[in-house]
């Protein structure tokens, strides 16, 4: 199932960045196991969301898959929105609408423009999520 590609290639492209950055961002990947950094420092958190899998063709050769492909900037609570920010606008531009990442002969593309939703307060954290639609098409 080609779910597997597609998380392959925003992920890698996710953590080719993180780990340029100093220091080093690291980042929770969804179904594997994870302990947060110690002294409340800075992570990411991605989550490949897949939509239901369609067909546009009678002969049903077409596959399409559709879905979203979350971000979340994970910060230390009380510590303002400011450094959340700077990162959502990094991450933004890894991910610019209509970018094709190719693996093998499957291709990805974003479909929207990376959107920002409202900060979620936790007891000790303050998580900021960032998402864009994806679609691939197969013949």
């Amino acid at each position: 199932m080609s779910d597997r590609i597609i998380r392959s290639l925003f992920e890698a492209r996710l953590k080719a960045w993180a780990d340029t950055r100093a220091p080093k961002l690291v980042i929770a990947y969804e179904g594997v196991a994870f302990t947060p950094p110690a002294g409340g420092d800075t992570y990411l958190r991605a989550y490949l969301m897949p939509g239901n899998t369609d067909s546009e063709d009678l002969a049903g050769k077409h596959v399409s898959y559709r879905g979203v492909f979350q971000v979340s900037v994970i910060t230390a609570s009380g510590s303002g929105t400011g450094a959340a920010g700077l990162l959502a606008e990094e991450i933004a531009q890894l991910y610019p609408n209509n970018l094709a990442l190719t693996k093998a002969d499957f291709t990805v593309y974003v479909r929207s423009p990376m959107a920002t939703a409202a900060s979620i307060q936790g007891e000790t954290t303050s998580t900021l999520p960032l998402s864009f639609q994806y679609r691939a098409d197969t013949f």
